[in-house]
């Protein structure tokens, strides 16, 4: 029976006595697993379920929520189809429900591509490709967009990627994130100020323990370099790096999330080009002219 994430391109590097391995998922070019050495950086999911709460998919062309659905394009309302109906969102893009066709493939790499076409809310065209490169460490994900239509596109770019370390229990890693400034949100998860985590409980530049957080917050004003970091008792941790434009990052402390038969908690940690309603904001929305391109990197690396 074929899963309902499509083909599953297993990918295995070997360098020295080192051996890393991962799965790409068809459906949302989703990474599905990650190890190196056998030690799991990533949650994953039986082959016959879809990804649970978004796991490993690709956010494009934009991540995270617009409010009602609606933005603004030269004066005239656009209206996306609402894909977080309880809350009445737009959430994670258009491809999360769509199959990717195979662009190149290697033992230790594959090139995803998929096509956003025009539709409601969106009546742009754009080719996007991922590309899961295995590394003695972990992986690269290098994302690239370009605008095959007539217009300038706007468009923004996240991954939903839940980290772990192996078997130390989620709760017993410690977080720790470069991120100067909190996105306040309403009830609906949506923006309504950026404030700066000076000594409040949002400040992560320090780590905390990820089992007294309670997260589903954007973070922005991370810098060029910094990387987002779990970090196990006995000092061994996996790590996000970044392209400085993926300035923004979404935390979600998912204590719903399932495993092995139960239900516990997972942290996602998404790296994104723009916030939440970035669509309304403006805040990290990139335009594309008609036949330009963009590409940008983020990855994943254990240190043990």
């Amino acid at each position: 029976m074929r899963p309902p994430t499509g083909e599953q391109f297993a990918l295995t590097r070997t360098s020295g006595n080192r051996q890393s391995r991962a799965i790409i998922t068809e459906l949302a070019a989703g990474l599905r697993a990650l190890s190196v050495d056998g030690i799991d950086l990533v949650e994953t999911y039986p082959d016959a379920s879809l990804p649970p709460w978004g796991s490993g998919i690709v956010l494009a062309p934009w991540p995270n929520r617009i409010r009602d659905g609606v933005w603004m394009l030269d004066g005239s309302a656009q209206q996306l189809d609402l894909t977080e109906v309880e809350r009445g969102n737009a959430i994670h893009g258009l491809l999360r429900n769509t199959g990717y066709r195979v662009a190149e493939r290697s033992a230790d790499s594959v090139t995803l591509a998929a096509t956003v076409f025009p539709q409601h809310g969106y009546k742009f065209q754009l080719e996007t490709t991922v590309r899961y490169a295995l590394t003695d460490d972990g992986i690269t994900v290098t994302h690239g967009i370009h605008n095959v239509g007539t217009a300038s596109a706007p468009v923004a770019v996240g991954a939903h990627p839940y980290l772990r370390l192996g078997d130390v229990p989620v709760d017993d890693l410690a977080l720790t994130l470069p991120a100067t400034t909190h996105i306040e949100v309403d009830d609906r998860l949506n923006p309504v100020a950026v404030t700066l985590v000076d000594g409040t409980a949002y400040d992560l530049r320090a780590g905390r323990r990820v089992g007294d957080l309670q997260l589903d917050d954007g973070f922005g004003g991370v810098g060029a370099g910094d990387t987002h970091r779990l970090t196990a008792p006995d000092g061994r941790f996996v790590e996000l790096w970044r392209d400085a434009e993926l300035a923004w990052v979404q935390v979600f402390t998912n204590r719903k999330f399932p495993r092995n038969g139960e239900i516990g908690l997972a942290i996602a940690i998404e790296p994104m080009t723009a916030p939440a309603n970035a669509f309304n904001s403006g805040e990290g929305v990139r335009w594309l002219e008609p036949g330009q391109s963009w590409n940008l990197d983020w990855g994943i690396r254990y240190s043990g």
